[in-house]
């Protein structure tokens, strides 16, 4: 068995959108637009282009971890579509009844490491980003779906918007925070998806048949990244 642990989970089209929204972000950070919070937590605009180029760029690559006996057969077809959204299914040299569990870098480490890095630096804000990482990890369980090939998916834009409203509504009650609205929407958007459409519904995963299931990768990395594109504008 071969897997390609190189690959783009996702179409040329959606990763071409993506492309456009951070060129978007990146003219708004350019023109000082959104700034000033982040002057405050330290960050530049440039700071914020290569967090999510990087993330971006990492989402082609998957890390393994280890291997699972599905316990359904792997579907043929090299792309699968979901909630409006062609998703690729890791090619495979022949058939094999196996699993492999793996972490995408653009979709779980980089954003798990920033988040980390975030809460380590300003530990005041750890509580309220607790609150916004459970609401959001909360509605992605609700939305989130198995698919045969690929993974679990979610819907792209419920994340991030669940994310971004969430906030909102923790700073509304304690608005003495308001510079630390990015933090909370980030980690909210990037933990909270991860731990809803992920890990608590890794259980499943060997019922799924996919070839690869990565975590942070095809089925929930466009929601892990628009989460980060919208903790960006809300500063």
């Amino acid at each position: 068995m071969r897997h390609r642990i190189f690959y783009n989970p996702l179409t040329m089209v959606f990763t071409f959108i993506l492309l456009l929204l951070l060129s978007v972000v990146v003219s708004f950070l350019f023109f000082g637009l959104v700034s000033s919070a982040f002057a405050k937590l330290g960050f530049s605009w440039g700071d914020a282009f290569l967090l999510l180029f990087l993330c971006l760029i990492g989402s082609n690559i998957n890390v393994p971890l280890t291997t699972l006996e599905t316990e359904v057969p792997i579907p043929n077809g090299n792309f699968v579509k979901v909630f409006g959204v062609k998703y690729r299914v890791p090619f495979m040299d022949s058939f094999v009844r196996k699993t492999t569990v793996a972490v995408n870098i653009g979709g779980a480490v980089i954003p798990i490491f920033v988040s980390v890095y975030l809460l380590y630096t300003y530990p005041g804000v750890i509580t309220y980003s607790l609150y916004g990482i459970m609401i959001v990890a909360a509605i992605t369980k609700l939305v989130a779906r198995p698919v045969k090939g690929v993974g679990i998916v979610t819907p792209a834009l419920v994340p991030p918007l669940a994310a971004a409203l969430s906030s909102i509504l923790i700073i509304s009650q304690f608005p003495e925070n308001h510079d630390f609205i990015f933090i909370i929407a980030y980690t909210g958007g990037t933990l909270g998806t991860l731990v809803g459409a992920d890990l608590l519904n890794l259980r499943g995963i060997t019922k799924i048949g996919a070839p690869v299931v990565s975590i942070g990768g095809a089925g929930t990395f466009d929601g892990v990244f628009l989460a980060g594109v919208i903790a960006v504008l809300l500063v």
